[in-house]
């Protein structure tokens, strides 16, 4: 009789779900364990309920701010003295249902995917039952919703349990008036004055989704800028733009704690100033989950912060345990934990796998307009990590631009000063998310400014300013400019 590997995966997220379909086509027999649907939180309340929400946010923005420069008329019965209205509108409680129709209709997908592939998919919690046993094997205790319990034996564990929101302990969530980013789509009405508190990618992407769907959003930030893990540059563009919009940022203030008062809400900063809303969105990080599960008593050792520990082939400190995605606190990328988890099972399974390099990773804000970078970053060589050579142009020299009516944003390229290789960059643009690609090919491979330059590119297009980066940064070396 032929041995099957048997292979368990705690977590229904990226993380595991793509682990599970390579496990199935490596011959594996695959379980996962998931307790609210395979997609995980990125599925079903976090990537991609936001980037939906995001999307009719997108539109109403774009409207908002181009339709009276590129010469298009609204036929409009507003009363002469309310002019100033807004001709378009939002009907929140229809785009929430979509929201959640389409986040539900992706986990659907992904569980036909997975049960094509050959895995099991067993509903329930999963926890590791004690030490590796002599043969090598695991063994993962389920509990389901009833409370019955299922052992399963496994050769190897994949733990992809994500994370959940953060809390403050004088600011916790009632789903009605104060909210994580779980919460919002439960909203049948639109903010009237929204409170975000946190400047970080999530607090940012809805701080500027609700504004551009007609709150008026006051954004809290502990730091002296709003997305301070970003570029600075990048931050100072939208920033800027948001406070254009008519946001009220509020830079080096610490909220202390958020109370209802009615249909109110109460905001007190840790200077003793309190502000108001009609609604609070606590966006202040993300706890893993790895409570309640065995780690440490199954060998697998947790950073101060409870993460767990993993090396770039995402193995833990316990045999035959690995992990993968937000869990491991490496990067909070759906793209990273699916990555993690496809070598993961390559690794164990014996077939050929490439480390993780974090170098190679894209990532991209979902604000208007968006963020994208790929590799090294301005931090890393105003640090002196890397000694690099940087151009950056602005979008407003750019001829489709000016076609889109397109104001802010700039493609800025980091290159090495001898070989001329691109090891990073930062597009702020719309859709810069689909921009990023040709330069993260670059990063990884290895590609010069002088092969990016040498590309055609479409006249006009807005990725023709990359071209344009990488032919001044290669003409500077050739005329001897820093």
């Amino acid at each position: 009789m032929e041995y099957v590997t048997r292979i368990v995966i705690i977590g229904g997220g990226p993380g595991g779900y793509e682990a599970a379909l390579v496990a199935a086509q490596l011959g594996a027999e695959v379980t996962v364990v998931d307790c609210d649907g395979l997609g995980g939180a990125s599925v079903l309340t976090d990537c991609v309920p936001s980037k939906t929400l995001i999307a009719t946010a997108e539109v109403m923005t774009t409207f908002d701010s181009s339709y009276e420069e590129l010469g298009i008329i609204v036929a409009d019965d507003t009363p002469p003295m309310e002019q100033a209205a807004r001709v378009v509108g939002v009907d929140l409680g229809k785009v929430n249902r979509r929201v959640k129709r389409l986040a539900l209709a992706q986990s659907h997908d992904i569980t036909a995917s997975v049960t094509r592939a050959g895995a099991r998919v067993v509903r329930g919690r999963g926890r590791l039952e004690g030490m590796q046993a002599l043969d090598g094997s695991r063994k993962v205790v389920v509990r389901a919703a009833d409370g019955s319990e299922e052992t399963l034996t496994a050769d190897a564990v994949l733990i992809a349990t994500g994370g959940h929101p953060r809390e403050l302990p004088d600011a916790r969530p009632d789903g009605e008036r104060i909210l994580n980013w779980t919460q919002v789509y439960d909203l049948d009405e639109l903010p009237e004055e929204l409170i975000v508190v946190g400047s970080g990618v999530t607090g940012a992407e809805f701080a500027g989704a609700y504004q551009a769907l007609g709150s008026r959003v006051t954004l809290v930030s502990s730091r002296d800028r709003v997305l301070p893990g970003e570029d600075p540059d990048a931050a100072a563009v939208l920033e800027d733009v948001f406070r254009r919009r008519g946001m009220n940022v509020m830079s080096r203030s610490r909220a202390q704690s958020a109370k209802r008062v009615g249909d109110r809400v109460e905001v007190t900063l840790s200077d003793g100033r309190v502000i108001t809303g009609s609604h609070c969105l606590m966006a202040v990080g993300a706890i893993p989950n790895t409570e309640g599960m065995g780690l440490e008593e199954a060998g697998v050792k947790l950073k101060d912060s409870g993460h767990i520990r993993t090396d770039r082939v995402s193995r833990t400190s316990a045999p035959g345990v690995y992990a993968a995605g937000d869990v491991t606190g490496v990067f909070a990328l759906a793209s990273v934990a699916a990555m993690q988890g496809r070598i993961a099972m390559y690794h164990f399974l014996g077939d050929a796998v490439t480390p993780l390099n974090l170098k190679t990773v894209s990532a991209n804000v979902f604000t208007d307009p968006e963020i994208a970078t790929v590799g090294y970053s301005q931090a890393d060589v105003d640090a002196g990590k890397i000694d690099a050579r940087v151009v950056k142009l602005p979008l407003l020299r750019n001829p489709r631009a000016k076609m889109q009516g397109i104001r802010d944003g700039f493609v800025k390229i980091f290159c090495r000063p001898g070989t001329e290789i691109v090891v990073g960059g930062v597009v702020v643009a719309p859709r810069a998310s689909e921009l990023i690609h040709p330069i993260s090919i670059a990063v990884d491979n290895n590609l010069t400014v002088e092969q990016i330059a040498n590309a055609f590119t479409v006249y006009p297009s807005l990725s023709g300013s990359i071209a344009e980066v990488a032919r001044q940064l290669h003409t500077r070396k050739a005329s001897g400019e820093s």
